[in-house]
């Protein structure tokens, strides 16, 4: 059964700072002095309303210091943009990186927030050319945009993610040339990742992430790790997440706690591999 409790404020997230980042972190804060892998990733990663996300679990099975380095809604930019997070994944024995949503990048059609990258900053002239239809006053997130677009022209909406999922393969080369070392890619999905040849703009995340894009960046990783979710892991629902009634909608669409005892259990041997 789950445990309800009065609301985000009893789970304590021990947020914290590393550096000079701007970006608040799950915690307990880790000591960087000692060897210590890094993760990086969105809101999987960081564990809402999960008292032991996969890091912390991995943690406590392997011996190993983690870095929960996951941010909520992150995309590639929040990371690439932040110097102290390069640097943490550089000095780090191994840089576990979770694949996140093609989506929530800047690209030739649109901005994202700095820091929350699902958050729409601007379109750009391209996009209003190519969409002459769409009034573009009425969007906040990337994933509202894209759904519209997709229904008003799948046609130029091919366009559209053809540019994002370029974008997406770049910016991904940039970051694992930045982080350096040995780094593990992890996807975590309710399917194994896809051909590529079906868009839909409502699929589960990481959106439009397939197999091919996985592959162009395998010779510069250690390791992939794809977990798909069990239907034992989404069988169990919300047993175990600790959430308040006015967040059971928000904690049913989130990655489980089971998912979470999965992925580690997956990545804990990655790990064992790469590190020897």
């Amino acid at each position: 059964m789950s445990y309800v409790t009065r609301g985000d404020g009893a789970l304590d997230y021990y947020p914290c700072r590393y550096g000079a980042s701007k970006l608040l972190f799950r915690g307990p804060r880790r000591k960087t002095d000692d060897p210590y892998v890094a993760v990086i990733g969105g809101t999987e990663t960081y564990g809402r309303f999960v008292e032991k996300p996969y890091p912390q679990l991995v943690e406590g099975t392997c011996g190993l210091r983690l870095l929960n380095l996951g941010y909520m809604n992150a995309g590639i930019d929040v990371f690439l943009q932040d110097q102290t997070v390069l640097d943490l994944c550089a000095g780090a024995e191994a840089t576990v990186i979770q694949l996140m949503g093609a989506q929530n990048l800047t690209n030739r059609f649109y901005a994202v927030h700095p820091r929350r990258n699902d958050r729409l900053l601007s379109v750009s002239e391209l996009l209003k050319v190519l969409y002459r239809d769409v009034d573009f006053a009425e969007f906040n997130f990337t994933r509202h945009l894209l759904v519209e677009l997709q229904e008003r022209s799948p046609e130029r909406f091919a366009l559209v993610v053809s540019e994002i999922k370029a974008a997406w393969v770049a910016r991904m080369r940039q970051l694992l040339s930045a982080t350096g070392g040995r780094k593990v890619l992890l996807w975590i999905g309710e399917e194994a990742p896809g051909d590529g040849t079906v868009l839909n703009a409502r699929a589960p995340d990481p959106l439009f992430v397939s197999q091919d894009m996985i592959d162009t960046l395998r010779p510069l990783v250690s390791d992939v790790v794809v977990v798909v979710e069990s239907p034992q892991a989404r069988a169990a629902g919300t047993e175990g997440m600790v959430f308040g009634p006015e967040d059971a909608a928000a904690a049913a669409t989130t990655t489980n706690a089971a998912v979470h005892r999965q992925v580690a259990e997956e990545l804990a041997l990655s790990l064992g591999r790469v590190l020897g």
